[in-house]
């Protein structure tokens, strides 16, 4: 059955990332890869403490889940908000198939992982919306840089050009990422009190940080008058690559954060 199961799992994560692709949302595929890897992770992990224990009933329920996911799955169309809870309902149903209703618990790391992919940028930005913070951050290091410029609101003015810094620019789905990626940390090491803490805390101001210095390069590329580099650094596959670089700092941090028997990935 154990087999079966990670064949399934395979098919599900090759199904969900086809659909993910199909949207060209360029962050839900960041975050997809990522959170995907973060949950096999931790998954491959404890894969030794595995315990067997299913039942019709559990069976029952977690394939009517299977069941559902597929068939909603052949209807999806463009950016779907189902394409955010495809991975934990599909991870909560192959849990019940193969594991039980204890399973669920014993399977928490990687479901509550999912759940963070689950949420949706916009949700978070009915709270907090850091757009005001980003642009004068952004403004900041272009100052630092060299460059006259002036902040007024969530605008970001150069002498040839200026960018507004609207709320979906605000870095918000880099630091939900880079915070799925935290998590993982934290369940695959041995961590002290105040590193729970410090490390999530940390990953969210990488990201932060990172997004402004992305924000201030599409200010410049405005101000030149370079339209094609601000559209791919903007919407195009230019926002993947500084996720990427996000992700590449918090890891090579982590190591100083993490007491040196600590580290083993």
């Amino acid at each position: 059955m154990q087999y079966g199961l990670l064949s399934l799992l395979s098919a599900l994560i090759t199904l969900h990332f086809s659909l993910v692709l199909r949207s060209e949302n360029t962050d839900l595929i960041g975050s997809s890869l990522l959170y995907w890897s973060a949950a096999i992770l931790v998954l491959r992990q404890k894969q030794i403490q595995l315990k067997c224990s299913n039942n019709l009933a559990s069976m029952s329920i977690g394939s009517l889940m299977l069941i559902s996911v597929l068939s909603k799955s052949a209807s999806i169309s463009g950016n779907d908000i189902f394409l955010r809870v495809f991975p934990i309902l599909s991870i909560a149903a192959l849990v019940l198939i193969g594991s039980g209703f204890s399973g669920l618990k014993q399977h928490w790391q990687e479901l509550f992982i999912l759940c963070i992919f689950a949420i949706p940028p916009g949700l978070i930005l009915l709270f907090l919306d850091p757009s005001s913070i980003t642009a004068k951050v952004s403004g900041c290091i272009l100052s630092a840089l060299g460059f006259q410029v002036s902040i007024q609101g969530v605008l970001v003015s150069l002498p040839k050009g200026s960018i507004e810094v609207y709320s979906a620019c605000a870095g918000v789905a880099t630091m939900l990422q880079l915070f799925g990626v935290a998590l993982m940390y934290l369940f695959l090491q041995p961590t002290k009190h105040y590193q729970k803490f410090l490390i999530p805390g940390f990953a969210l101001l990488i990201a932060f940080l990172v997004n402004a210095f992305r924000v201030a390069l599409m200010a410049v590329l405005v101000a030149l008058g370079d339209q094609a580099a601000f559209e791919y650094w903007h919407v195009g596959n230019g926002s993947l690559v500084f996720s990427t670089i996000a992700v590449v700092i918090f890891c090579l941090s982590s190591q100083v954060l993490l007491p040196h028997e600590a580290r083993s990935l």
